[in-house]
């Protein structure tokens, strides 16, 4: 007698529950601070975008990009007060030439936690860093207490602000 060969059908994986699950967790906390928050279909690099509004509701100028990294296994560094992960060297080139912030955010399904890193921030002020030579991927280092919630939201809006009020002053489109 033949055996049925089993057909192969698609299938949900792990790695795209993560991925919906971080986005949804960033989502979350963007419209809880009243502001809106968009997938972006094609991904290279930036995964949300986010769109700030004042007290009154007023739209602000500029946005918030999102790079959302998603494990069931955070890894904890010895010291117990940080986070890693480790991105693309060719994402880092794109995020830090963008206008725009950029926040990676390291979800941690199992605890429903998100944390954040201001890109170009960070990388300003790392002393020693060299873009050149970094390597393919660059371990980053995220701070346990930069726990991304509404509060932290409400903090990257006013850094993006800032970012924007700054970035008026030098650019001109004038052509």
């Amino acid at each position: 007698m033949a055996r049925r060969r089993r057909r192969e059908v698609k299938r949900r994986t792990r790695e795209h529950v993560l991925a919906d699950l971080s986005a949804n967790y960033v989502e979350k906390q963007a419209l809880l601070c009243g502001y809106t928050a968009e997938r972006v279909r094609l991904d290279y690099g930036i995964d949300l975008v986010v769109q700030t509004f004042n007290r009154r509701g007023e739209v602000e100028s500029s946005r918030i990009l999102f790079q959302l990294k998603a494990t069931d296994r955070i890894t904890t560094l010895a010291s117990a007060s940080a986070v890693s992960c480790r991105i693309e060297q060719a994402n880092l080139v794109h995020w830090l030439e963008e206008p725009f912030p950029v926040v990676l955010v390291l979800y941690d399904a199992q605890n429903d936690a998100g944390y954040w890193l201001y890109v170009q921030n960070h990388f300003a002020n790392l002393t020693g860093f060299d873009l050149a030579r970094s390597g393919r991927r660059v371990t980053v280092v995220i701070p346990r207490s930069n726990v991304l919630d509404r509060k932290a939201m409400r903090r990257l809006a006013r850094l993006k602000n800032a970012a924007a009020r700054h970035y008026r002053k030098v650019w001109t489109h004038a052509l």
